[in-house]
C-alpha cells in the first residue's frame, strides 16, 4: 500500500511539474509582476492572456490557432513579454496565484474568456480585446505590430 501512494504522489508531482515546465518553456509566466520588470528591461510589449484554458472552448480554439502557431511564438519571442491569468476549473493552482490572478481580472475589468490585454513597459493599456480573435496568427501579429509603432 506504501509502494502504491509512492508511485501516485510521484505521478501527480511529475504530472504537476511537466505542466509547469511546458508553459515555461513556451514563453508564457503567470507571475506579473516578474513580467511587468522583464518587459520594463526589454522595452517589450506585456501581452496579458486571460483564459479558462481547461474549460473555455473560445480560449481553447484562440490557443490552438494563433498562441501556440510558430509565427506567434516567434514574434512573441523578439516583442512581448507573456503573461497567462488562467481560470481554470480543474486544474490546481496556488491560493497566491489565484488571487493575483482575480485581482488583476478585477483591475482591468474582465468580463468574459478569452480577454487579451496589451500593456506598455509602463503598465498603461494599450489595447483590450474580449473574446476569439479571428484571422489566424498573421492577424494578430499584425494588431500587436500597430501597437510597437504608436
Amino acid at each position: 500500500m506504501k509502494t502504491c501512494r509512492l508511485i501516485f504522489c510521484v505521478l501527480t508531482a511529475s504530472i504537476f511539474f511537466s505542466g509547469q515546465v511546458a508553459r515555461a518553456e513556451s514563453g508564457w509566466l503567470n507571475d506579473y509582476k516578474k513580467a511587468q520588470e522583464e518587459a520594463k528591461a526589454g522595452n517589450k510589449i506585456l501581452l496579458l492572456n486571460f483564459t479558462g484554458s481547461d474549460w473555455c472552448g473560445w480560449c481553447i480554439k484562440f490557443d490552438r490557432d494563433v498562441l501556440s502557431q510558430p509565427q506567434f511564438k516567434e514574434f512573441a519571442r523578439n516583442n512581448l513579454v507573456l503573461v497567462e491569468l488562467d481560470f481554470p476549473r480543474v486544474k490546481t493552482q496556488s491560493a497566491e496565484l489565484q488571487k493575483q490572478n482575480r485581482q488583476l481580472a478585477q483591475q482591468y475589468e474582465v468580463v468574459g474568456f478569452p480577454t487579451i490585454i496589451a500593456l506598455n513597459s509602463d503598465g498603461q493599456k494599450l489595447w483590450e480585446y474580449d473574446g476569439y480573435f479571428a484571422g489566424g496568427p498573421e492577424a494578430f501579429i499584425a494588431e500587436l505590430e500597430k501597437l510597437r509603432k504608436s
